[in-house]
Parts: structure tokens; C-alpha cells; sequence
């Protein structure tokens, strides 16, 4: 069938139907169905690139010829495993619209209960300043610096790309005066003077076993960087080096939350403990009862 001889509602219902019938949506994309991964392509074919979130709603914009091919060509890639937020380069995240790219983990609605965690802990030690390792795309950054727009934050990156990502939103959201980037491993990025200083150390670190890496959805391990999400043998070198690290750039009393794979709750809850800073530990779990968010307040 030639597309381009259909109707607007027609086209609509074409590309749709394949899209239903040949589309895998994965679950940590909830915000994903067929009928809103089409409106954020028709809206990119049309020349407005829209998260899927920010295209939902909205009316179908007239498409050219040109369009019209430009969205069969992307309904293609979206049913042969390219990510959605790679098509449209834009990603929604705890309310703000980011740009988003193969250069960075895809921001997941999951990691807005640790972005909320962070906010309830500023908010609760009246704090300014806020560290954000494994920024990634910069997402956690962005959404707690539009939230609390006093606040100073710091964010680092061990990828150069993902660095690049994360700059380009702080410019897309106009927070660059407020959130500065660095580049480097943990907190060997940051400079000196930081110890001691942060209210709230904010991370979503890699925590997937290396093991488990190849058995992960192609749309994750072919196309979002395997720096982002691979944890060691055991999932779990990078969160304890963060555990060990963070009291010394943490002022007395200030907090550190940081993401954890499903099942590993519990064992971080006793972890954390061992290590030596620590006072107090919390968890945050999801709608499903399961812990995602571990918190530690230093001593």
C-alpha cells in the first residue's frame, strides 16, 4: 500500500496497526503504548520532536509528503528495536522534557522515585547543594534543578558523551548557570573543595551483573551504552566504592540515596551499615512493594 495516498486518519490507523501488531514495548517504558509511540513519531515526522509523554496529547500535525515518508521510515526503525527516545530525541523525565541520545541510558519513569527522594531530603535539611554522580543524560540533575531552583548542583559522568548530553540540557532547560558538569570516576571527578560540603549525593549507578548483560532486551544491550547499566560480576562494586566514598563529601547529618536493582534491597539496607560514616539507613520502595531507593544519612 502506498501510504502517501491515504487519508490523515487513515495514515494514522495504518502505521498504527503494524505498530500494535509488531512493536515490543519494554516494561520500564510504562509512558509507552502504540498509539502515543505514534504520536511522538508523526509529531517528529512533522518537525516538532516531542517526548512520548508531550506528544500524547496532542493534536496530529499536518505531514508532507516528505513527512509522510520520513514516519514510515521511523515506524520501521521503532519495530526493528530502536528506542523511541532515540527517534525523537527527546525524553520525559520527573515532568521536564530532555533531549536524549544513544549517548546516555534512556531516563526511566522508575528513577523518578529516586529523583523525588532527593527533592523530600533537600526540602527536609533545608540544603543548596546537591552531587549527582552517574549522571548519564544529566535527567535527575535536571529534574531536581527545575524543582528547587536554589539549589547548586554538581554532576559527573565518567563518559565523555554522556558529559556532552547532560551540558546540552542543562542548556535545553536553561539550568547551566546552576548545574555544573564534570567528567571523571565518581567522586574522582569532582574538585576538591566539595568535601564536606553536600547536603544530598544523588546516584543511579550501574547494577546489573555483568553476566546478565547478554540477556538483556536487544533495545537495551545494542543500543544504550553498556557503561550505564553494567555493575561488575555481581552488580554491585560501583554502588559499594559510592557507599565507602560519599561521607567524606557529605556535610554531617546530609544524605545519600541512590538506585538498586529489583531484589537487592535487603541486602543493601544491612550493607550500608558496615561501612563506616553511616547512622541511619532507609529504603523507598516502588508501587509494587519493592525497594528501589536505599538511603544513608551520615553520622
Amino acid at each position: 500500500m502506498n501510504t502517501l495516498e491515504l487519508t490523515e486518519p487513515a495514515l494514522f490507523r495504518h502505521h498504527l496497526a503494524r505498530l500494535e501488531a509488531e512493536v515490543s514495548i519494554l516494561p520500564d517504558h510504562p509512558e509507552e503504548t502504540p498509539d502515543s509511540t505514534l504520536r511522538a513519531l508523526w509529531s517528529m515526522a512533522a518537525g516538532t520532536p516531542l517526548s512520548v509523554v508531550a506528544a500524547a496529547d496532542r493534536d496530529l500535525a499536518p505531514l508532507s509528503a516528505e513527512g509522510e515518508r520520513l514516519l514510515a521510515a521511523l515506524v520501521e526503525r521503532r519495530v526493528t528495536g530502536s528506542p523511541l527516545a532515540h527517534l525523537t530525541g527527546r525524553q520525559s523525565f520527573m515532568g521536564v522534557e530532555l533531549l536524549a541520545g544513544p549517548e546516555a541510558l534512556v531516563p526511566r519513569i522508575e528513577t523518578e522515585i529516586l529523583g523525588r527522594t532527593a527533592l523530600d531530603l533537600v526540602r527536609a535539611t533545608d540544603g543548596s547543594t546537591v552531587i549527582d554522580l552517574c549522571t548519564g543524560a544529566g535527567n535527575l540533575a535536571a529534574g531536581v534543578a527545575v524543582a528547587a531552583p536554589h539549589l547548586t548542583i554538581h554532576a559527573a559522568d565518567l563518559s565523555t558523551a554522556a558529559v556532552g548530553l547532560a551540558r546540552a540540557n542543562m542548556l535545553f532547560i536553561d539550568a547551566a548557570d546552576r548545574v555544573t558538569l564534570h567528567e571523571g570516576d565518581l567522586f574522582d571527578a569532582l574538585p576538591d573543595d566539595l568535601h564536606g560540603t553536600a547536603d544530598v549525593v544523588i546516584c543511579n549507578p550501574p547494577y546489573i551483573s555483568s553476566a546478565k548483560v547478554g540477556e538483556m532486551p536487544a533495545e537495551i544491550s545494542e543500543h544504550e551504552p553498556r557503561l550505564a547499566f553494567d555493575g561488575g560480576s555481581l552488580g554491585l562494586s560501583i554502588v559499594g566504592r559510592l557507599v565507602q566514598e560519599a561521607p567524606a563529601w557529605l556535610r554531617p547529618g546530609g544524605w545519600l540515596c541512590f538506585e538498586i536493582g529489583l531484589g537487592q534491597g535487603p541486602y543493601w539496607q544491612k550493607r550500608v551499615l558496615r561501612f563506616p560514616g553511616w547512622a541511619e539507613v532507609g529504603a523507598v520502595e516502588d508501587d509494587e512493594g519493592n525497594v528501589r531507593v536505599v538511603t544513608a544519612r551520615r553520622e
